[in-house]
C-alpha cells in the first residue's frame, strides 16, 4: 500500500473537480503518461487502468448531489461502491454520513481513496473486495459510472436493485454509459460536467444522477 501510495503521489496533483469544487483530489493532470507508467513502472502485465486518476462525470454528479441533498446520507451508513477517488464517499462524509465504506478491487485506488479522504480531513473505510452480492445493511448505496460493460452492469443492477427493494437509498451517477438499465429507475438530476476528450468523445458531459427502485 506504502508503494501504491507513493506512486499516486508522484504522478497527480491534488486538484479540485469541476463540478465540485470543495473537494480536492489526487488526479492526473496528463492522461496518456499515467496510464504507461502504471505498467511500467510495476513491470507487470495486466495492471488496471488508473480509473482511481480521473473524477469521472457520473461519480461528479453523485457527488454534487449528495452535497446538495445531505438528507441523503446525513447520520447513515453508506456504501461508495466501485469508488474509484473516493470522491462520492468523500462527499458523503462532508454531507454528514455516520461511516461510509469506499469500496474497490484495485488496490490502487483504495490507495488513492485513502489519500484523498486524509486530504479532505475526512475518515473512510475502505473496503478492497467484491462486495456484489452482499447486504451488510447499508442505509444508502452510491454508484458513479458503472455501465461500461454490459455483463457486469447487468451483475452489479441485479444486485443494486436487491438492495432498493430490501429499503435501502440506491444513487446511480451516470452520463449517458451504454449498458444503463433506464427500467426501474427514477431521475432526480441532470448536471452538464467538464470531461476531455482524452478521456471521452466530448469536452461536456451531460450526467444523470438516477434513484434505484
Amino acid at each position: 500500500m506504502r508503494d501504491a501510495e507513493a506512486f499516486i503521489r508522484a504522478n497527480t496533483e491534488l486538484l479540485s473537480p469541476p463540478l465540485v469544487p470543495e473537494i480536492k483530489l489526487h488526479l492526473a493532470c496528463e492522461i496518456v503518461p499515467i496510464w504507461r507508467k502504471t505498467e511500467e513502472e510495476l513491470a507487470a502485465e495486466g495492471i488496471p487502468p488508473p480509473f482511481w486518476a480521473f473524477a469521472w462525470a457520473g461519480g461528479q454528479a453523485l457527488a454534487r448531489w449528495v452535497l446538495d441533498n445531505p438528507e441523503t446520507v446525513r447520520g447513515k451508513r453508506v456504501l461508495d461502491f466501485a469508488t474509484g477517488s473516493g470522491l462520492s464517499a468523500i462527499a458523503a462524509m462532508k454531507a454528514g454520513a455516520a461511516d461510509v465504506a469506499a469500496n474497490e478491487i484495485d488496490a490502487f485506488a483504495i490507495a488513492a481513496a485513502t489519500l484523498n479522504a486524509k486530504a479532505n480531513d475526512v475518515g473512510v473505510t475502505c473496503a478492497h473486495e467484491d462486495l456484489i452480492g452482499r447486504d451488510d445493511g447499508w442505509d444508502t448505496v452510491l454508484a458513479g459510472d458503472v455501465c461500461y460493460e454490459r455483463e457486469m452492469s447487468a451483475r452489479v443492477f441485479d444486485w443494486l436493485k436487491a438492495l432498493a427493494r430490501r429499503g435501502a437509498l440506491v444513487l446511480v451517477g451516470d452520463p449517458g454509459r451504454n449498458y444503463l438499465p433506464r427500467e426501474s429507475m427514477s431521475e432526480l438530476a441532470v448536471y452538464d460536467v467538464q470531461t476531455t476528450r482524452e478521456l471521452e468523445d466530448r469536452e461536456v458531459r451531460r450526467t444523470k444522477v438516477w434513484r434505484v427502485s
